[in-house]
């Protein structure tokens, strides 16, 4: 739904079709305003705002009570005061208030008539993981972050991590997991975790650790090994190995350390971890 859709000024030609037919649909929450008050001026952003972040669980339909042909709209809602927002369901007005509010006040009666933000995170996660995992992650740890006791939650916030492997953060919640919630889809996604383990410990990494074993200062199986690893998805561990190198020696390996370095990092741009590792380069030089 785009903003066009869910925020709606309204006309004499529209006023039945959102006010009415669409509140059957959702909650339409009515502002009525006008541009010399200046109350209504602070209510407009905060309703905008609140209409944003829903993304259409309700429709924000802004009346300009100071237009002739809206006046007698505004009189059939008995409007007295300006700015007046009313909540309309199933045809009705069901709750209201006048005058500007703040934020908090208009959420907690909001929240009386719309899905939870957390819901509505949860459903645009699982959407987004079936096409779009690392997009997904982001909207499902907001979802957990909201409210990280729900199992549902919790368990496609771990889905995310693992789809983008993520393996150690997954871990860690799996961990957390309640033991009421130990259930069909912890053990399936215990399966899935332990399974990415398998395919990242592949027979070169596992050979270039026992070469790391013999020659621990040798910088060049250092920077195989790290390769070995970014490839594997253990970005973490790859940069890890490589700032090993890097915090005695900027030109270690030939200048392939430095190089490897930044390449993994460059490939990361956006994750955390690219953000953490590019501060502790950037702290050598500088």
């Amino acid at each position: 739904m785009s903003n066009a859709e869910y925020i709606v000024d309204i006309s004499m030609e529209n006023a039945k079709a959102i006010l009415i037919d669409r509140s059957f649909e959702h909650p339409v929450v009515v502002d009525f305003w006008a541009d010399w008050c200046e109350p209504c001026k602070d209510l407009m952003p905060i309703l905008e705002k609140l209409a944003n972040e829903y993304q259409g669980a309700f429709t924000l339909a802004r009346v300009n009570a100071e237009k002739d042909t809206l006046q007698p709209l505004a009189g059939q809602f008995g409007v007295r005061s300006l700015p007046t927002v009313m909540i309309m369901k199933d045809g009705q007005p069901v709750d209201g208030f006048a005058g500007a509010q703040p934020e908090g006040t208009i959420r907690e009666i909001l929240d009386k008539y719309l899905p939870k933000a957390e819901d509505l995170k949860l459903a645009q996660a699982k959407e987004l993981l079936a096409v779009d995992a690392p997009a997904a992650l982001p909207i499902a740890k907001e979802a957990w972050l909201l409210d990280p006791t729900r199992s549902d939650i919790h368990f496609t916030y771990i889905r995310a991590l693992l789809a983008v492997n993520k393996r150690d953060e997954a871990k860690q919640l799996l961990d957390q997991t309640k033991l009421e919630d130990q259930q069909a889809e912890y053990n399936e996604l215990v399966s899935q975790f332990e399974l990415l383990e398998q395919a990242a410990d592949t027979p070169e990494i596992r050979a270039l650790e026992e070469l790391l074993k013999d020659s621990p200062d040798d910088a060049q199986v250092k920077v195989k090994l790290a390769i070995q690893y970014d490839l594997a998805s253990r970005h973490e561990e790859a940069l890890e190995l490589l700032m090993s190198l890097l915090d005695h020696d900027l030109d270690s390996a030939d200048g392939q350390a430095k190089k490897t370095f930044l390449d993994i990092v460059n490939t990361l741009s956006g994750d955390p971890v690219a953000s953490k590792y590019r501060r502790r380069y950037f702290s050598l030089l500088y």
